[in-house]
């Protein structure tokens, strides 16, 4: 995997069933290996994050952006896609 491929996936909203599988089904449809996955639930609201390789995606970030919005909508979930180097530039000290 080259530097520069990965994407960070966040997912939060009320526990239900499916969320997992739902996100993992796009992810697998277009192409997008899972790296790590860290998934909780907090008083029961549901958190997970995605570290994922786009390096064969069929899709951009932009697109799969896009793509996971609509589902997080559909399933009343909060998701967010950020490349590496944004979220690392974010989130440094």
């Amino acid at each position: 995997m080259q530097q520069g491929n990965r994407v960070i996936i966040t997912v939060l909203g009320h526990d239900r069933v499916g969320i997992i599988a739902a996100i993992a089904e796009i992810l697998s449809s277009h192409n997008i290996n899972i790296l790590d996955i860290s998934q909780t639930i907090l008083q029961g609201f549901f958190t997970m994050v995605m570290v994922v390789d786009i390096g064969n995606s069929t899709v951009g970030p932009g697109e799969l952006r896009d793509v996971l919005t609509a589902k997080g909508q559909e399933m009343e979930l909060a998701v967010t896609v950020q490349h590496e180097d944004i979220f690392r530039f974010m989130h440094r000290i």
